[in-house]
Parts: structure tokens; sequence; C-alpha cells
């Protein structure tokens, strides 16, 4: 079926695990794309409902609720308010954001798992699963980490490995460590629920290859094909897991289990719409049972195993639900050459983005988007975010709008000119303007969101051209009439050009709206010539975008270097632990406070100072190798520790009488070891 042959679409995006704050990554992968194809429809008059969610269940909160010491409860509370916030803020329109851990969610997956249990579509098997010893628990997909037997890359989950896509079992892992503990689990025994997906094989064939072989993307394809065209083909996978964490398995015998979050979260769809429907007072169920519905997810490339293979074949079981018409699937964005990793804080938080970047949304909007991995990984430096802003949005598109704005006030008082003749030219661009809303929607449609903006884009460079071509500032000093008619066509382009624009730069939309006083337009108005009517009033030209300054991405890549240079030192691992000494081997150590009286370089070292220091028992010579960490003049007067009972030793020719005390940090700089207060010189460290 084609869009105009839908009553209506169901658009989701992943639901974003709440164990952390949003990135760019996130938004380039699924939020944005969903957005832009959300406000298309919308704007075509079709009955949209835009759902996600927090995910709640997954192991990841409850990893990051182990590491912080709190409750999992505590961790998705923090983060469910703050994607909401940022969600909004950034202008992502979901009809309605729920969350996994909501009652209604609960007992929509609870009533999902009881059909199919009831259906006998479980196999019920005892398997032996990683346990962690020390832990004293069963350890879950994600709560294993190893070598990928596939690809060899160090760090692949227990279900899947992140860099060759491979889906994996836990057994699967060389080297399996348990991220509890650090430590090798072991097998243990224990009962779960598992879907047999080789039973959907020749279904799944045939709906994802066969049937959207021609309008899915290559690469959700590619990775389906890799799945269904295996040697060992589809395998059974557990819906079931061992944690106190997450939706209880309704059935006997299940006591400690929960729900796979892979059969919990895409459910999270399903109970967001009811929610979503109760507080409209809709009905929900034609957005989920209804063939004259289309389906649509937006996500990621790490998620298209689970919406492809896995909540298809639960949904086609069920037998009551539709199942998805598309799944554009975005692959990954990197971050300055780098893979974008929340563990390592290389990432460019959506929040501070907000907070630093204040009414820059759509500038973030329009980067991710000209740049989105949409067939291969791409990435995101902040050179390019300021060349786009400023070679394009300010220079192209803000220049044009503003331009037609000063114009018309300063040569019509702000208002609208009527038409007069138009030249042949007039007419070619006007047909041109009209021309680029069903070019545009066509590459929407095809979820070519890049190729649709550099549409958006041209469009804005044709209103530029025009005004440049015409030079109604010269023509107004002989040709009023000709003036008007080329402001107005001027003005009319912006009108359209904001009409289109409105799904990718939504606040920029509506300042161009709010100037030119227009309310209600949508797609079906788009390239019509008298948006704007003559004898209508604009307000003042208002700022679209302002030029970004390279001291302010500066700001931001060195903010990236600190993070990363913090996160090291944090994971660098502490000298081990010497020799263990006795006693009597300390307290034959004789360390002391001493005052630093002179300090100068040695010649021909750049490593060694040579001190004179005033013990307490007379003066002594010190040779210290902190030449690149202090000048002599800091460490004249400096009260420090000295070891002086050490035997003199002769360096470059200076008997050196002892050792200055220094702590080496994790960078290898080094620290004076001083007393807090003044105190006497040859106090003895005890």
């Amino acid at each position: 079926m084609n869009n105009k042959d839908f009553k209506r679409y169901t658009v989701t995006s992943a639901l974003p695990y709440a164990n952390g704050p949003l990135h760019i990554g996130h938004m380039a992968g699924c939020y944005i794309p969903s957005d832009i194809y959300v406000r298309y429809l919308r704007s075509m008059g079709r009955d949209v409902a835009y759902v996600c969610g927090s995910d709640e269940h997954g192991v990841a909160i409850t990893i990051k609720a182990k590491k912080e010491g709190i409750t999992p409860q505590e961790v998705v509370d923090r983060y469910h308010e703050m994607m909401k916030g940022s969600f909004e803020a950034f202008g992502i329109s979901f009809d309605h954001y729920s969350r996994t851990s909501a009652k209604i969610h609960h007992e929509t997956a609870s009533a999902f798992f009881k059909d199919l249990y009831e259906k006998g579509e479980f196999l019920e098997q005892s398997t032996e699963q990683y346990f962690d010893e020390e832990a004293g628990q069963f350890l879950a997909d994600r709560y294993i980490e190893g070598t990928c037997p596939k690809c060899g890359h160090d760090g692949a989950y227990g279900d899947q490995c992140e860099k060759c896509g491979s889906s994996l079992s836990p057994t699967d892992l060389i080297n399996p460590k348990s991220k509890l503990s650090g430590n090798t689990p072991v097998l243990k025994e224990t009962k779960h629920w598992f879907l047999d997906l080789a039973r959907y094989t020749e279904f799944l064939q045939k709906w994802i290859l066969v049937d959207h072989k021609d309008d899915w993307k290559n690469n959700v394809l590619g990775q389906c094909r890799s799945w269904l065209e295996a040697g060992d083909g589809l395998q059974a996978r557990s819906m079931t897991r061992d944690l106190d964490w997450g939706i209880p398995v309704p059935v006997e015998g299940a006591d400690g289990k929960v729900l796979y979050v892979w059969f919990d979260a895409p459910i999270g769809y399903i109970s967001s719409t009811k929610e979503w429907a109760n507080e409209k007072g809709k009905d929900w169920e034609p957005y989920w049972k209804d063939k004259e519905t289309k389906l649509v997810h937006f996500i990621g490339k790490d998620n298209i195993v689970f919406h492809c293979i896995i909540f298809p074949a639960i949904l086609k079981t069920h037998g009551e639900y539709i199942l998805p018409e598309n799944v554009p699937a975005n692959e990954f964005l990197n971050l300055e050459g780098e893979k974008i990793s929340t563990s390592r804080n290389w990432a460019v938080w959506l929040h501070e983005y907000l907070e630093e970047f204040p009414g820059k949304q759509d500038v973030l909007r329009y980067v991710l988007t000209a740049n989105a991995p949409e067939t291969k990984d791409n990435d995101f430096t902040w050179k390019d975010f300021q060349g786009r802003n400023n070679s394009e949005l300010v220079a192209v598109y803000g220049n044009f709008v503003n331009r037609a704005v000063v114009l018309t006030h300063k040569f019509f008082g702000g208002v609208v000119p009527a038409k007069s003749d138009l030249s042949p030219y007039d007419e070619e661009v006007l047909e041109a303007m009209k021309a680029f809303p069903d070019k545009i929607a066509a590459s929407i449609e095809r979820y070519r969101f890049r190729e649709a903006l550099s549409f958006v884009m041209d469009f804005a460079r044709l209103g530029n051209k025009y005004l440049a071509d015409t030079e109604p500032w010269k023509t107004i000093k002989d040709d009023k009439d000709r003036t008007g008619t080329i402001l107005n066509i001027a003005l009319n382009i912006a009108s359209n050009l904001a009409v289109v624009a409105e799904p990718f730069l939504p606040f920029t939309s509506e300042k161009i709206f709010n100037m030119f006083n227009l309310t209600g337009l949508n797609w079906k108005n788009a390239g019509e010539f008298d948006l704007l009517k003559a004898g209508v009033s604009i307000n003042p030209a208002a700022l679209l975008f302002e030029k970004i300054e390279d001291n302010v991405v500066e700001a931001q890549v060195n903010k990236l270097l600190e993070a990363k240079k913090k996160n090291e030192l944090e994971n660098t691992a502490v000298t081990p632990e010497k020799e263990t000494i006795t006693y009597d081997d300390f307290a034959k150590l004789d360390m002391r406070v001493v005052t630093v009286l002179t300090a100068e370089p040695m010649p021909k070292s750049k490593k060694l100072l040579k001190l004179t220091v005033d013990t307490g028992l007379g003066k002594r010579t010190v040779l210290s190798g902190v030449a690149e960490f202090f000048k002599p003049e800091d460490l004249i007067g400096q009260q420090v520790t000295m070891l002086i009972n050490l035997a003199p030793r002769k360096m470059m020719g200076v008997d050196s009488e002892g050792m200055i005390l220094m702590a080496e940090d994790k960078d290898g700089s080094l620290r004076l070891l001083k007393p807090g207060t003044n105190t006497a010189n040859g106090s003895m460290i005890s």
C-alpha cells in the first residue's frame, strides 16, 4: 500500500534505556528521523499516533544502580524525567511518551506472555547458564562480556556483538567475565521459557525478503538475511531471565524470573498507545489491529534483529496485531572520528547542548539530518557543525528570509506588495517553487531525510538567487511596481519554505510564521503562489540563525578531550601494592619535614633540580628529579617531606644527601607531600 492508501499511522521510536542521558547518536539514529516523518504526516492531515517511552527493565539499569549504590527505581525515575524533558525541549513531538514501569505496561506485557504460554508457543527448558558465585546470582546476557567468536572483538555482550552485529549466546563468548565481580562465571542449571524462532523462518523469509525487498533499506534487509540464511538458522531464544528487576513471569514455577527485556520493551509501544488513547478518549485498537494502519518502527542498527525478527514473531503468534510496514534503521554516528561511548564520556549530551546553545535546537537538528548515518556510519565534528551553520543556515536560509523581510519594511512599510506583470524569469521561479513540495515529500516517504533536507536547502537557494538576480534594491529607484512583484514572490517563496521546512526546522518555521502572521498552513498549501496575500502587514525581521565563532567550537572540542582524559585517568590502574614489610623495616626510615632554602637547575640535566634544605639538624644538598613539574622559584620556601637517612649518592658530580618524597598521580605528574600547617623543621613523620 502507498501512504495515501492508509487510514492511519502508528509510528514508534526505539525506547531509550533509562540509565543515562540522551546524546547526539540517539538523536541521529531514530528520534530526529521519526519526528521529521511524523511532522510531515501531520502536515498532510494524516491520523498519526507517535509513541515512545523509557525502557526501564534492561540489565543496563541494574548495572547502573549497582555502580551508583542506589535502587533501580531511583535510576529510572531520574533518567526518565531527564530524557522526557530533553525530548520536549528539542522539539521531538511525541503524542505520548510513557515508561515500561507503568502499571498498564506490566499488564499488557504479562497478557502477551500468558497468551503465547496458553497457546503452547513456548519451549520450557532447563539449561545451564552462567552463574556468578561471588555475587550469588545468574547472569543475564548483558552481565557477561567476552571475546566475540566471529570477529574477535573484546567486549562483546552475551547476546550480541555490537561491532559485527552477530547474535550470540553467553556460552559462545571466549573468556567470559561477569560484569558484577569480574570473575569467570560457572555454568549452573536453571529453567526458562523459549520462543522457537526456527518455526517462523519460512514466514519471516517471505515477509521480509520477498514482500519488502523493494521498500526496506538495504542495511535492514542485509542484517535480516544474515540471520535467516545463517548455516545454523534461527535458534530458540529465551523469553525469560533470572533477575530481580523487571516484569515477573506470570506463570507458576517462575519465582525469581522476569520477562526478557526484548520481549517486554517492544510491547511498550502498544502500552504507550493504550495510555495515550485512554487520555484522549480514543480507541487504541485500530492503531495496532487494523490492516489499514501503517506501522513504522524507527530504530538504530543494533535493534534490527529485535524489531524485524523477534517482535514480529511475537505479534504473528498472537495473531491479532498488524506487522510493521517498514523498519527504517540508521547506522551509527561517530564523534570526532571515534565511536560514541557513554562509559568513556565521549559524547555530546543533549541536555548539555540545550543549556550551552539556547535557542539553537534547529541547528543541531539540521546538522544531524544533513549528516545522518542513513546508509553507513557517519562522523559528527564540531567544525562541520560550525561550517554548516555559518555557510548554509546563516548565509543561505537566514540571509534569504532576512533580506526579503527587511526590504519589504524598507520599501513598502512592512506591507506585502502586490504582484504586477510577471517576467519569464518570475514564471520560471514560481514553477520551480511549485515543484519543491512534491520532491521533498517523495524523499520523506522513502525515508531519505538527508535527500529531502537537501531539497529544502535548494529551495532556500532558489529564493536567495532570485533576489540576487532581480536586485530589488536597484529596481526601487525607477520601478516600484517591479520591486513590489519581486518582493511578493520572494515573501511567498519564504512562506512556502517555512511550510516544507517545518518537519526539519520546526522552531525556525514557527519564527517565520510569526513574522508573516500566518496560521493554519499545512503541506497541502505548499506550492501555492499566494500563501502570503498582498496587503497583509508583516512583522519586522527576527533573527533565524547567528554565526558561531571559532572559540565556541574550540571550547566544545576541548571539553571532549578533557572528559576523555579524565575518564582515562579514572580507569588507569593504581600501581600494585609492593611486597609486605615488617614494622621494623618501616621504623628504619627517618622521614622529616624540611624547608627548601634554595633551588636551581642542574647544568646539562632536564630533570634534576639542586636543592638546599633545612632539616632542623642542619643544611643538606639534595638532587630531585622534579624539574619537569616545578620551577625552582616555586619550591623556595616550601615545606616538604624528606627521607634524611638515605645513603648519600653522587649524581653528576654532586652528593645528594637524601630524597624529597612525592606522590605520582595517574597521569604521571608529581605532587609535593607537604604538612597541612607550618611545622618545625626536623619534625618526624611517624
